[in-house]
């Protein structure tokens, strides 16, 4: 049955203008992004087929690739799907009336654990702040597996001094999912404290995202 054969009041178009956003469920909120369906299933047959595949949170860690590997999700609608699960992200590190001021690791994890909790690698992101701990800039510096020889002081203290920036935090995801630090972890974080101290930059924190969890190595005593 073809969605234009559904009376008004069921199609997803439509029950979005009269009931409002809050009113449809995930499938017919896809159904819209995606547009329309394939010759053999409607558009909201293939967003629940999608939906049961995979949740929201690993639907939007998909590539366009892996998207187009799904039967009826040809490039354009793998674009848009990959597209608004993007404009989501960027949304939560996003504040257009005034920048973010960071007090915690819990600050930190409203911001950017949807962005880090899912990364298939290992991304390296450091924080930038001004002396109100308002973030001046994020940015990811080194993504791969993290050790010592990888993740050079230089490059994080070098951006920072560039953007004024009075203190630091560092993150980075596991994507095992656990985010408990590793012992190379704790290396690099002595490694950056260090080398803040002598710059007079202050690394405020280093936290590690796992599966929807974080990990804060000040608030577990790396600090003392």
């Amino acid at each position: 049955m073809k969605i234009k054969d559904f009376c008004k009041s069921e199609r997803p178009r439509e029950r979005l203008r009269f009931y409002g956003v809050n009113a449809l469920s995930n499938s017919e909120l896809l159904a819209i992004i995606l547009g329309h369906g394939t010759k053999k299933e409607n558009v909201l047959v293939l967003a629940n087929r999608l939906l049961t595949k995979y949740d929201l949170g690993h639907l939007s860690c998909l590539s366009i690739t892996e998207l187009k590997n799904v039967f009826g999700i040809g490039e354009a609608k793998a674009c848009q799907i990959v597209a608004c699960f993007e404009l989501g992200r960027r949304r939560g590190c996003f504040n257009s009336e005034e920048k973010a001021t960071i007090n915690s690791a819990k600050d930190i994890s409203k911001l950017f654990l949807s962005k880090m909790s899912n990364l298939k690698k290992e991304n390296f992101c450091v924080v930038y702040l001004d002396s109100r701990r308002k973030i001046i800039k994020d940015e990811i510096v080194f993504v791969g597996t993290l050790n010592a020889s990888i993740v050079h002081p230089r490059e994080i203290f070098e951006i920072a001094i560039l953007e004024g920036a009075a203190a630091i935090i560092v993150m980075h995801n596991h994507p095992s999912g656990d985010s408990n630090p590793s012992s190379e972890d704790l290396e690099i974080t002595k490694q950056l404290i260090s080398c803040g101290k002598i710059l007079d930059i202050e690394v405020l924190d280093h936290v590690i995202f796992g599966n929807n969890s974080y990990y804060s190595l000040r608030e577990n005593g790396v600090w003392e």
